[in-house]
């Protein structure tokens, strides 16, 4: 009673005057139905508003049903603010009042011993403002949430998280059953976007402002930029206020907090915006309805410019709905079972000895799970025991006030409008989007989310110490000065990258060595050395493995990925005096020769220049099953996973030999198998590549080739830094950057054409075409000579054919002096000899008519 004492005597009087009127019209009404008693358990923070809109929702409710049967009776304790005070003012309450039900209490904290004992005295326990989803796991039937719980917004949070590419976030919460209550709710929603709750802060309410600072100061000392506020206002404005003062709402951060501020910050002032200046918060959406209008207009006509709040709004329903629940129950029996527990003489009792159990519990709880109806808070319509909330409201605390800037729905996710979603519109995937937001420090510019803490010590990143394959990782120490020198490819990708950064990355190689100078283990080892923190990450020619990836994160990789064999060639290409002869059959040329020439001979060119280019360089084996079979040793690079996977393919570990460097895995080529050499070698393909640039004519790749990542950098699991190198390695990748480096790496690899069993033309030298050209030689020498004996032959007959012919004039010419027929004999012999003709194209027959024809 001192509680209404205080409320009466120190509020207004016109407040005064309502509240009497609101008495004597009430208890009228009370004289003309069923008086039923209901306990409110409240603290002193929430009271005042939250008890007035109860008893508005009740006034309000039997003015517009005036026939029901029942009214309720308010009995009202104030918890004092304690576990201890809330517990005994519903055991009082229960045992000495015999409320049908309590609406309270007013933290979560007070809560568990509440449910307990409206458990066990079935007497329902109706909150509005207890929200730690930590309370449904006491699974009583008999408390009802009348408010949403703290899970429901955990997803808005992380879409916020994830809209933004953060990877990483610090949880600052009240160190309470309220704080810790939604932290197994945001790791697992922080879980499905993979992002890392790097620390856990937990602030009690009982520090001082120097606590606070301190607790601060550590949290600047981190990396990660984001944090997760959950707690509520009074020590939320202290925490702020604190930050601001020793820089943390600066130009860099990133601070969100829950509804447990968000819903109430008309109760932190006008101070805590300026504190709170940039902040993004998730606040409880309640749709402007007009059930939810009018009670606002109502409200300031009765009690002025104190605005209702979310509680406040719950309260009103709450009220309402138990309302209706009571009235439903009306003929049910509500008095109390009385029982009473034997005590001995030696034992002393308690309190709860004699708890009575309500008999119209179980119907009433019946009841409060059935109703349904349109409040000012939206439906009231309970799902196992307590509200659902689909909606929250995205804001942007600034000095002036809170700005909304986006909605999140359960089934859309963010957005900026939510009328479209509203009116049945497809909302775009740009719409998904928030709208301006301003950040601490009164920047536009999104937070990257990380940062180097002040004060932050060098990374350690180590690098594998190699013997061989120096062009990617070399690590020199200088005999006099002991300076330690750390080149190769992979070094000079690493170092571009940190150069290309946004932000600066101190850091510092360390060679994976021990003391005197040699490797302290593979690769596996060391990535298992970043995981237990030794080192902060690994720098090399590391490959992205799926069982290192669970000890590390990787960055993208940079190099070509895959497992190849490599196997010698021999060469089938035959080069003796007589190849001409090979591409075609003695058939062939048999019918060659019988054809025309030309014709011949372009059928041979052609069938040479097949054979001289198709595949003859051969490799020794053509497949990996060749292998097992044929039992030859098989290499690895020493340190590498490769050893692992020869075994698993099913090799014998008998036969695997080991190299460091592409001369040493030459010379094992050279011994041979059957002399401890190898007759293969199983490597990555930057290696293979690096080997094959200086013997591509003797050594060829062959089927299969197995699936590998590249190299990659490592860091420790939830590293934020893996994305933003990730995002330089792209850039650097796809530009002109790696070309340069790889050239000035591997510049043996431009001359030397990839050696594997595809087709590659050969040079032919004179000594291919030796016996060609002998047989030509010959055949023109024999045709030259076949030549000339023609020529002599023909000349011969000539001569014989000119004597027969002047015989024949001597004889029949015997006209004519001698004389003159002697002289035409003679100028005809003579065109004879000149003309060349023989017998044939000039019958001597024709000789005498000529001779006849002269005479004349």
């Amino acid at each position: 009673m001192s509680f209404i004492y205080d409320l009466m005597y120190r509020s207004h009087p016109l407040r005064l005057l309502i509240l009497l009127i609101f008495l004597v019209l009430f208890g009228k009404s009370q004289k003309e139905a069923l008086q039923v008693k209901v306990g409110i358990v409240l603290d002193t923070t929430l009271a005042d508003l939250s008890l007035r809109a109860i008893n508005m929702s009740l006034s309000e409710f039997y003015n517009t049903h005036n026939g029901f049967k029942t009214r309720i009776v308010l009995n009202i304790r104030d918890s004092k603010q304690t576990v201890v005070g809330a517990a005994a003012s519903a055991l009082y309450l229960i045992k000495k009042r015999e409320v049908v039900a309590i609406i309270g209490p007013g933290s979560s904290m007070q809560a568990p011993f509440l449910i307990n004992l409206g458990n066990q005295s079935q007497v329902p326990i109706i909150s509005f403002s207890a929200t730690s989803p930590l309370l449904d796991s006491l699974r009583s039937p008999y408390f009802i949430r009348a408010t949403h719980d703290d899970s429901a917004q955990v997803h808005a949070i992380s879409a916020i998280i994830e809209s933004f590419r953060w990877r990483e976030v610090v949880s600052i919460y009240v160190d309470n059953e309220f704080g810790e209550g939604i932290l197994p709710y945001l790791v697992d929603a922080f879980q499905e976007i993979n992002v890392r709750i790097r620390y856990r802060s937990a602030i009690s309410l009982y520090f001082s402002d120097d606590q606070i600072r301190i607790e601060l100061y550590k949290l600047m000392n981190m990396p990660s930029r984001v944090f997760v506020v959950h707690m509520l206002p009074d020590l939320g404005a202290r925490l702020f206020a604190i930050a601001k003062e020793i820089g943390m709402m600066s130009k860099g951060y990133v601070w969100i907090v829950t509804n447990g501020i968000a819903n109430l910050m008309s109760l932190m002032g006008e101070s805590s915006f300026e504190d709170m200046h940039g902040v993004l918060g998730v606040k409880t959406y309640l749709s402007r309805s007009k059930e939810l209008a009018y009670l606002e207009a109502r409200w300031r006509k009765r009690f002025g410019g104190e605005e209702l709040n979310n509680f406040g709004y719950w309260a009103y329903d709450a009220a309402t709905a138990l309302a209706m629940s009571v009235e439903e129950i009306s003929n049910v029996n509500m008095s109390f079972n009385m029982t009473t527990k034997n005590v001995s003489r030696n034992d002393i009792g308690t309190d709860l000895d004699d708890l009575g159990v309500s008999l119209s519990g179980p119907k009433l709880i019946q009841a409060l799970s059935k109703v349904s109806f349109k409040g000012v808070a939206g439906r009231f319509q309970l799902k196992q025991g307590k509200l659902e909330a689909t909606i929250f409201k995205i804001i942007n605390i600034e000095e002036s006030g809170e700005r909304t800037i986006g909605f999140w729905k359960s089934e859309e996710g963010l957005m900026k409008n939510l009328k479209e979603v509203q009116k049945g519109i497809n909302i775009s995937q740009s719409s998904r989007r928030l709208g301006p937001i301003i950040w601490p420090g009164d920047t536009i510019l999104v937070p990257k989310g990380w940062d180097f803490p002040i004060n932050a010590k060098k990374l350690r990143i180590a690098v594998p110490k190699k013997d061989g394959f120096n062009q990617f990782v070399k690590v020199t120490k200088d005999a006099h000065t002991n300076v330690l020198t750390v080149t190769g490819f992979c070094i000079d990708v690493f170092d571009t990258v940190i150069r290309q950064m946004p932000y600066a990355v101190p850091f510092e190689y360390i060679p994976f060595e021990t003391p005197d100078g040699l490797s302290d283990g593979n690769y596996d080892e060391m990535i298992y050395k970043v995981f237990l923190g030794e080192y902060d990450g690994a720098v090399g020619d590391t490959t992205i493995l799926a069982n290192r990836s669970a000890y590390v994160d990787f960055a993208l990789p940079y190099s070509e990925t895959g497992i190849v064999f490599v196997v010698p060639v021999k060469d089938e290409r035959e080069k003796g005096k007589w190849v001409f002869l090979k591409p075609l059959t003695k058939e062939l040329w048999l019918l060659t020769a019988a054809a025309f020439l030309y014709i011949g001979m372009m059928s041979y060119t052609a069938t040479l220049t097949s054979m001289l280019t198709v595949q003859e360089l051969r490799p020794t084996v053509r497949h990996m099953d060749d292998l097992r079979k044929s039992g030859v040793n098989i290499g690895y690079q020493s340190g590498s996973f490769t050893f692992e996977r020869l075994k698993q393919m099913g090799f014998d570990e008998s036969r695997l030999k080991t190299y460091d460097s592409p001369q040493e895995m030459r010379e094992l080529f050279l011994n041979k198998s059957s002399n401890g050499g190898i007759g293969a070698a199983f490597d990555e393909v930057p290696y293979v590549k690096l080997f094959m640039a200086k013997y591509c004519k003797e050594y060829s790749i062959i089927e299969p080739s197995f699936k590998a990542d590249g190299f990659g950098f490592a860091f420790p699991l939830g590293s934020p830094l893996v994305s933003d190198i990730s995002r330089q390695i792209l850039n650097i990748t796809e530009g002109e950057g790696m070309k340069a480096m790889e050239n000035k790496w591997f510049v043996g690899e431009k001359h030397c054409l990839d050696s594997t069993t595809s087709d590659s033309p050969i040079q032919l030298d004179h000594h291919s075409f030796q016996a060609l050209f002998l047989i030509v030689f010959v055949f023109s020498v024999l045709l030259l000579l076949l030549m000339l004996a023609c020529k002599k032959h023909r000349e011969r007959q000539g001569d014989k054919i000119e004597s027969g012919a002047q015989d024949g004039v001597n004889e029949e010419d015997n006209v004519g002096d001698g004389d003159e027929a002697e002289h035409i004999v003679d100028v005809d012999t003579a065109l004879l000899r000149r003309k060349k003709l023989t017998s044939r194209t000039m019958p001597l027959r024709r000789v005498a008519p000529l001779l006849r024809l002269k005479s004349a």
